[in-house]
């Protein structure tokens, strides 16, 4: 049987982990990112981070698509 913190989903994934997920660098994905708008930045004890929704995923594939063609 699962627990309650086991069943729970993500919302929003790391800059590195989409990167991961994406088979993008961490600076294409950055770019992608800042010329699109997507992704949500976040500062927390002086460190910037960039979280995803799997939407925003979704449309950076659209991108990244678009741009190798």
């Amino acid at each position: 049987m699962k627990t309650q913190q086991q069943k729970q989903e993500y919302k929003y994934v790391t800059h590195r982990r989409a990167a991961l997920l994406l088979g993008l660098s961490e600076e294409e994905l950055f770019d992608l990112s800042s010329e699109s708008g997507l992704g949500l930045r976040e500062t927390a004890d002086g460190c910037d981070e960039i979280f995803f929704t799997y939407e925003d995923l979704r449309q950076i594939c659209v991108l990244a698509t678009q741009h190798v063609h």
